[in-house]
């Protein structure tokens, strides 16, 4: 589904030389802007006039979980650096609890830019009218703010485009070798994960056409526990699912070791990681985070992140997000091309093949 905003063309390539999961010798990367009414931009990274820059980064999950939250701080830190910015960091941070936390650590750090590890803790932003949060920019990543709002910038991809062309390029990897059994892994049931799991059925269901699919997915009920993460994984290989999406965050590594020891296709979830050798990866699927926050914070550098604003990413258009086969055939990796294009041009209508597919994802009782 097409955005009605007008947009327009921005260069980002600096950001190529902050990337840790991606090649700096891939083309420049761009992104789109919603072109929106904005507010005053003073020009200056130091927000509130103390003589220092200090990024306050609160997140949801584990900073360390060598995957989608960690990324989001890799490249924030690695920009910070050549500044001679501060990084300070709070993960775990419990969605519901997020309010008071960014009003404490506000309190704490007096940051110039707040800015959100993910739209789990979107409660967060009310903070972001007063008080010492008040007095810094504001970076939020979300896929459901789908307007512009003082005080803040918003980063917007969509899940539904990413996680179809990831099932998309399973589905591909098991038609090439007779699978008919898959599964999803992820946390709490809420919308971003059912949601993720509806996506990606119906993306293994348009690559395999009219073959059989057996599918299933498992919420464990938290994205970092590394235990039950290992437990659904080893509960699917047992059912006979060839290819699983471990769609976590610090459970990502420990599920997919299992996959590996059970000979599962595995799918990133957010990263590239085609080069990992422990655990390996069949697919990587790249909504990296970190690459949306690297082009905020080249703008702000310069003055140009501009609060009240929403910029967007889609899958086909952008360089990111991405799906990549980490060792397809030309074939199957011209077929995953063909099929992103298709998505950007709006020749799949992804969010008319979720509905189609979707309800057939048995999902488990709202809690």
């Amino acid at each position: 589904m097409r955005l009605s905003t007008r947009m327009t063309r921005i260069a980002v390539a600096a950001v190529c030389l902050m990337l840790a999961v991606t090649s700096c010798s891939e083309e420049n990367r761009y992104a789109d802007v919603a072109v929106a009414a904005t507010a005053d931009n003073s020009g200056q990274a130091d927000i509130n006039k103390d003589g220092k820059v200090v990024i306050l980064v609160l997140s949801p999950g584990d900073l360390n979980d060598n995957g989608y939250y960690e990324s989001f701080l890799n490249k924030a830190s690695a920009f910070a650096a050549r500044q001679g910015w501060t990084i300070e960091r709070q993960g775990n941070i419990k969605p519901g609890t997020s309010l008071a936390a960014a009003k404490k650590y506000c309190a704490q750090y007096k940051p110039d830019l707040v800015a959100l590890g993910a739209s789990e803790i979107e409660d967060a932003i009310p903070a972001a009218t007063n008080g010492d949060c008040g007095k810094a920019y504001w970076y939020v990543p979300s896929s459901t703010i789908t307007d512009e709002r003082p005080g803040i910038v918003v980063s917007q991809d969509f899940t539904f485009e990413s996680v179809i062309a990831a099932g998309y390029a399973s589905g591909l990897l098991m038609k090439f070798k007779g699978y008919d059994k898959a599964g999803f892994i992820s946390g709490p049931a809420v919308g971003f994960a059912t949601d993720a799991a509806k996506a990606y059925y119906a993306g293994l269901k348009l690559a395999l056409g009219s073959s059989p699919l057996e599918f299933k997915a498992v919420f464990t009920g938290d994205l970092n526990d590394g235990k039950l993460a290992s437990a659904a994984m080893k509960e699917l290989a047992d059912e006979g699912a060839k290819a699983v999406y471990p769609y976590l965050g610090g459970g990502t590594d420990p599920a997919a070791k299992v996959g590996n020891s059970r000979g599962v296709l595995l799918a990133t979830p957010g990263t590239n990681r085609c080069d990992s050798t422990d655990p390996k990866f069949d697919v990587s699927v790249i909504f990296d985070p970190g690459e949306y926050f690297a082009a905020a914070l080249q703008d702000f550098a310069e003055g140009e992140l501009k609060m009240g604003t929403r910029r967007v990413w889609h899958i086909g258009v952008d360089q990111v997000p991405t799906v990549r086969l980490c060792n397809g055939t030309d074939d199957q990796n011209a077929e995953l091309a063909q099929f992103i294009t298709n998505i950007g041009s709006g020749k799949v209508n992804v969010t008319g093949e979720v509905n189609k597919y979707g309800p057939q994802v048995e999902l488990p009782p709202a809690s």
